[in-house]
């Protein structure tokens, strides 16, 4: 069976874990073969982040340095407690939209070798983002939301209804069929990696041949890409915001894992996620992006990990990640 055609609609019961022991995470970021782990502790400190996009100009949040380097700092350490035990590769990026701070993760697997042992954070780029890190991990599934985000900015015009059809099953039943014909409504990989020039994916590369399952990206990506569809600095109008949006929040309940564990008993999310087993050694992709709402936060999310041995294990990882960054962020004193 084709990697495009791998996901299935019978979803298991998400395990929850938690936080391991501590260990310091080793390794200097270097090339991967997909489905792999491998990779480096990185923390990602950023200087801005957009407000919520709620279909309405919002102004753009300033986070002061000293706190985005704090957050990193805690984030970094709260994710090597949860990724302790980590089969593969892991990565996390977290965006607290109130405050503009955001921080980040990466995680080797437990074969990568070589590297700094402190966990220190690489010297940031000119967009406050980390240089020296960026694991690519394949999308599996979460590549419908940014398959349906480039079909609303090609479009121009409110979908016609048998596309509306098409991304509703796509979003919610992560319906593969639909996202073979909305991949190529947009013009394959050609058509994906325009979009994400436009916006801003400078390390995604779009899955050839049709094999949308195989895009490979960064957390750092998934970030940018979460920026579009919850915020109003996006290419896209607030009207198809809105739209996207709204299919993240209808998310089918067994497909409702990942992410949304980091939103608590009280709080909300709106997600997509990916599992995938891979051909060449049976071992699973695991992702979920999205916003959580918990404790009065906004936060986008995203958790990319592979190499994982079932896909329960992966899940298991992919929410324990996700809680450790957001509590993190959140109990980091971001308001």
């Amino acid at each position: 069976m084709s990697p495009r055609h791998r996901a299935r609609r019978r979803r298991h019961r998400p395990l929850r874990t938690g936080l391991f022991t501590l260990v310091a995470a080793v390794a200097a970021a270097f090339a991967l073969t997909l489905g792999t782990g491998g990779g480096q502790l990185v923390a990602r400190p950023s200087a801005t982040a957009p407000a919520v996009g709620t279909g309405s100009p919002s102004a753009t949040a300033a986070a002061p340095p000293e706190a985005s380097t704090r957050a990193a700092r805690t984030v970094g350490q709260a994710v090597a407690d949860a990724g302790a035990d980590a089969e593969g590769a892991v990565a996390v990026s977290v965006l607290d939209l109130g405050s503009g701070v955001t921080a980040g993760s990466e995680l080797p697997g437990p074969d990568a070798t070589g590297g700094a042992a402190d966990g220190s954070a690489p010297a940031a780029d000119a967009e406050g983002g980390a240089t020296g890190g960026g694991h690519a991990f394949i999308t599996a599934s979460i590549v419908k939301a940014d398959i349906l985000a480039a079909l609303l900015r090609q479009s121009g015009t409110a979908l016609g209804a048998a596309q509306r059809a098409q991304a509703e099953a796509m979003i919610e039943q992560s319906d593969n069929d639909a996202a073979g014909e909305l991949y190529e409504a947009i013009g394959g990989a050609d058509g994906l990696d325009e979009a994400n020039r436009a916006f801003g994916l400078t390390g995604t590369t779009a899955g050839r041949d049709g094999y949308w399952g195989l895009t490979t990206t960064t957390t750092e990506d998934q970030l940018r890409l979460l920026r579009v569809i919850f915020t109003d600095e996006s290419p896209l109008d607030a009207d198809d915001r809105a739209y996207l949006q709204d299919l993240m929040g209808l998310i089918a309940q067994d497909q409702a894992w990942g992410v949304s564990a980091a939103a608590g008993p009280d709080g909300t999310a709106k997600l997509k996620n990916g599992w995938l087993s891979r051909s060449a050694d049976g071992l699973w992709a695991v992702n979920s992006i999205g916003l959580v709402t918990r404790d009065g936060h906004d936060l986008l999310v995203a958790v990319l990990s592979d190499g994982n041995s079932t896909e329960e294990s992966g899940i298991s990882l992919v929410e324990s990640v996700a809680v450790a960054a957001v509590e993190a962020l959140v109990g980091d004193g971001t308001d």
